[in-house]
């Protein structure tokens, strides 16, 4: 383990209640992780846990210019027993360092990222929620700090980590949502940076979310960049279909987020199993399933929200409903154990779970 200086705050937020209303990303704990990198410099340096505060940034640093960020998201929760568990933090630092790269960023040292997220947890412990459906959320993130214009990658870097204690991302829970399947704008061609955990991609989906939403839809389903045809992931999840009793999800192709609860549903699916397709699915067959009867249940899968099920999916003039509007069986199934897993409610045969 690297050694992180710590700097405890002397003046300790005041926490939310057990019955408090945690609205997602909001609220945030009295620390922060942050670690430099100069590249002239010796590289990383100074990791260090402060109290939660504003960054200061020179007006002239490369990620208000060009764009140079990354962030995770991952999640601890306190187990029945009081244990501390960080569920498949392995790969968010695997996925990370595969964004790291793609933008020209340097790759983080897994002792600063694992580490400084175990300790960081550690000391702010007491923020995690324990009532049902909530969390503490873990947002690491990176950004380019150095001073200059001109576009080429920057030497200079900051790593923070920030919590925050959450309740469902979506306010209805595990109430079905609906889905605008967008057919005008594109989030993401392959070869961009698509599979890479950058702002950049979420900036871009934000016009088509506004339009989903002005039509009653709460999440936009994209569709390919290049022929407008095939499925691709929903704004902040993976999406998964269930057709005829197989459960079909779209391959990593190059311009949708390799999702760490995507992995975990598709390995969950096929322990079962249950047939499981990783594979191009047009927004035709889509279509013609849900009016053959053949559509049998559809869900999104993110850290945020773990399982998020779909009750409405629209194309055009195509309104799709699935499950007859309700959790399907398959959905729940899902769900429960993940969060089980998540929770220490069932046992972790997989290596999922870092205890702190």
């Amino acid at each position: 383990m690297t050694n992180i200086v710590i700097n405890k705050t002397t003046n300790p937020k005041k926490k939310p209640e057990a019955n408090d209303l945690l609205t997602f990303g909001t609220i945030f704990t009295d620390h922060m992780f942050i670690a430099d990198y100069d590249e002239n410099n010796g590289g990383w340096q100074a990791p260090r846990i402060v109290p939660y505060q504003p960054i200061s940034l020179d007006p002239a640093a490369t990620v208000f210019h060009y764009g140079q960020e990354m962030f995770e998201g991952l999640k601890a929760y306190k187990g029945g027993n009081g244990e501390v568990l960080l569920f498949r933090a392995d790969k968010n630092f695997e996925r990370a360092n595969k964004s790291n790269v793609r933008l020209c960023m340097p790759e983080i040292p897994r002792e600063y990222f694992i580490d400084g997220i175990k300790e960081l947890v550690k000391l702010d412990s007491d923020w995690i929620p324990e009532t049902p459906n909530t969390s503490l959320y873990i947002r690491p993130f990176m950004i380019a700090t150095e001073a200059f214009l001109g576009v080429r990658a920057s030497k200079q870097y900051k790593f923070i980590v920030i919590l925050s204690p959450v309740g469902p991302y979506y306010e209805s829970g595990l109430a079905p949502v609906k889905i605008w399947i967008e057919n005008d704008y594109v989030r993401a061609v392959k070869g961009g940076i698509g599979e890479a955990k950058a702002g950049g991609n979420y900036v871009a989906s934000m016009i088509a979310q506004e339009k989903a939403h002005k039509e009653g839809y709460s999440q936009v389903l994209w569709l390919d960049g290049m022929e407008r045809k095939y499925i691709e992931e929903v704004g902040a999840m993976n999406i998964f279909f269930k057709i005829n009793g197989t459960v079909i999800t779209p391959s990593l192709n190059g311009s949708i987020l390799s999702g760490i609860t995507r992995d975990s549903v598709i390995t969950l699916c096929r322990e079962w199993g249950i047939k499981t397709e990783e594979r191009k699915i047009s927004v035709e067959e889509l279509v013609l399933a849900a009016k053959n009867g053949e559509l049998e249940e559809c869900f999104g899968t993110g850290t945020a929200a773990v399982i998020s099920p779909v009750g409405e999916l629209r194309y055009k003039d195509d309104v799709m409903s699935v499950s007859g509007g309700n959790i399907g069986e398959l959905s729940q199934k899902i769900y429960d154990t993940i969060t089980g897993i998540q929770l220490g409610k069932i046992e972790d045969t997989r290596g999922w779970s870092i205890k702190i």
